[in-house]
């Protein structure tokens, strides 16, 4: 880039007078976060997220509620033998006594101790409503569960947190019923007491104004615990800190029930780089993108590329204004350095692209082009975003489409024709035809490698599948890294829905080497050639850049 970078204003910023210095940052991903829809760990699963969160330097990983379900005991047996951590401890998690039951025979505190962990964490009513109806036991009776399970756990030789259940909620309604269980868990030996927003609707100024008046009372260890479902997760957990919080409970990347709780992925940079306030090892915090990505392939649910911080959109530019301040001044649109969460600046192209764009991103992939060559991209581009095309969400594609405008012409293959079919095989009885059986696609692919013409046929479960395998049948023995190339998405979307079926098709491939992925894009009215395109493109990307990465690897 032609202009220097001034620092950014995160660097070196010092904690604010009656802030804590440092918070313990207590991840809860493999029990709260868990209970996300669509998301479901194995033990294998919660064993490898707890490597990457240690990794990443938090203090406590929640390992789940043992009892609960045979998962988590399974992970708590396991993990002692399997997890070698460095700089997390391990939490079990659990509920206090049941009404009306005596804390040393309560089996639910038995599976907390069997679990074998340093810490134990139980939640407990705080809000008179839930003792009175969920519970439906009295108030006296609310006050005495949370006071008998911290003090029988304590005299285990436990360190023990009290999460305050509805705490936000409760206080509102009921200050002193709050109040009153919150001093009893402190009084009963609790290490921590945790303020929970279990319905996650408290806002930020509530809760500065409910923790002015609760934190002078606390002569313990005061976490917060909050729910995003008013979408202020992370804004209340950093007001929990600016009032003494020092201990921050949530989930890498936001996971959990209904909107999920307070992002951990967002709120360790805003403490640290914009607070002042320890949370991880600083030199950690550049692993906070890898990491939040790594735990969204290992529990399967997609980055979200708007997520703060992490987010591969996080510090991505598409408009030309934008993208030729960032080439005088990093920080005009950037507000910390991406670097610092290990990020990095992307640039995207699209019609409304300038040639500071264009150049910007020639640039990021190592291309040279001159003038004629960045007319001759900004024109393609115009004119394939008229017909359908949609390149900041194709970079694989432009890539190719920025090679070309160089005179680079890719090598592999040459297609001379291809042929799909698709046949039902229907199921028949008496001579009748029956209900719909199995649907076979076959496809037939000419191609020319060299000189060599290779004709190959495959079948699949669609057009795409059946293409894709006659491609790699026909080409396969010459280009054997194609095992390492796979297809991780197929996206269609119908661009004019007024033609129906007729209609002009987009499709979109996400695919992947095991080191990188990329998207490639195809327009069609036919959704086949479409594919085709896509899936051209998406192995192209694929077999240039593996043989880039081994000739680098060859040098060095």
């Amino acid at each position: 880039m032609s202009g220097e970078a001034r620092p950014h204003s995160h660097v070196a910023v010092a904690a604010p007078a009656g802030m804590p210095a440092a918070v313990d940052v207590y991840d809860t991903t493999l029990r709260d976060g868990s209970q996300q829809e669509g998301l479901s760990l194995t033990v294998d699963d919660k064993l490898r997220v707890a490597e990457q969160l240690d990794h990443l330097g938090v203090t406590w990983i929640e390992g789940g509620w043992p009892g609960a379900n045979a998962k988590d005991t399974e992970f708590f047996h396991r993990a002692p033998r399997e997890l070698n951590l460095h700089t997390a401890r391990l939490a079990a998690f659990g509920m206090t006594r049941r009404a009306g039951a005596k804390a040393e025979e309560d089996e639910v505190l038995r599976h907390l101790l069997d679990a074998g962990t340093e810490a134990v964490c139980i939640v407990g009513k705080a809000w008179d409503y839930h003792v009175l109806e969920a519970l439906q036991t009295t108030l006296d009776e609310g006050v005495r569960m949370v006071a008998d399970s911290v003090a029988y756990l304590k005299s285990q030789d436990r360190k023990v947190f009290y999460d305050a259940e509805h705490f936000f909620d409760g206080y509102k309604r009921n200050p002193d019923f709050s109040s009153r269980v919150v001093r009893a868990a402190q009084e009963a030996g609790a290490d921590a007491i945790v303020l929970c927003d279990t319905n996650g609707g408290t806002l930020p100024h509530e809760v500065e104004a409910i923790l002015a008046e609760v934190a002078p009372i606390l002569t313990v260890q005061m976490g917060v615990h909050f729910h995003n479902d008013g979408g202020c997760g992370v804004a209340n957990t950093l007001a929990g800190v600016r009032l003494g919080a020092t201990q921050v409970q949530g989930c890498v990347n936001g996971y959990g029930e209904r909107a999920g709780n307070a992002d951990l992925a967002a709120a360790i940079p805003n403490l640290s780089l914009k607070m002042g306030v320890r949370t991880i090892p600083p030199e950690r915090i550049e692993r906070l993108t890898a990491v939040s990505h790594h735990i969204a392939e290992l529990v399967n649910i997609s980055p979200h590329p708007q997520q703060p911080y992490v987010g591969m959109s996080a510090f991505t530019h598409k408009a030309g204004l934008h993208t030729s301040a960032i080439v005088r001044s990093r920080d005009a649109y950037e507000h910390i350095s991406p670097d610092a969460v290990g990020n990095g600046t992307r640039f995207v192209v699209s019609e409304m692209a300038g040639r500071s764009t264009l150049l910007l991103k020639a640039q990021e992939l190592g291309l040279e082009l001159d003038g004629a060559a960045l007319g001759e991209v900004l024109d393609s581009l115009k004119e394939l975003e008229h017909r359908g095309y949609h390149f900041e969400a194709a970079d694989g594609s432009l890539d190719l489409l920025m090679r070309r405008a160089t005179g680079w012409k890719q090598d592999y293959f040459r297609l001379e024709s291809f042929r799909v079919s698709t046949e039902l095989r229907a199921l028949t009885a008496d001579g009748v035809l029956g209900e719909a059986g199995e649907v076979v696609t076959e496809a037939t692919i000419k191609v020319w490698v060299g000189d060599e013409r290779i004709v190959a046929t495959a079948e699949g479960n669609g057009p795409v599948n059946a293409l894709d395998g006659a491609l790699r049948q026909a080409v396969g023995n010459r280009f054997p890294q194609l095992t390492r190339i796979h297809l991780t998405d197929y996206r269609v979307r119908v661009l004019d829905t007024n033609k129906g079926t007729g209609a002009v098709t987009r499709v979109l491939l996400d695919s992947t080497d095991g080191e990188r992925t990329w998207a490639t894009i195809g327009v069609s009215d036919n959704i086949i050639e479409a594919s085709w395109a896509a899936l051209v493109d998406s192995i192209v990307y694929g077999l240039l850049h593996t043989a880039e990465a081994s000739a680098m690897e060859g040098q060095s």
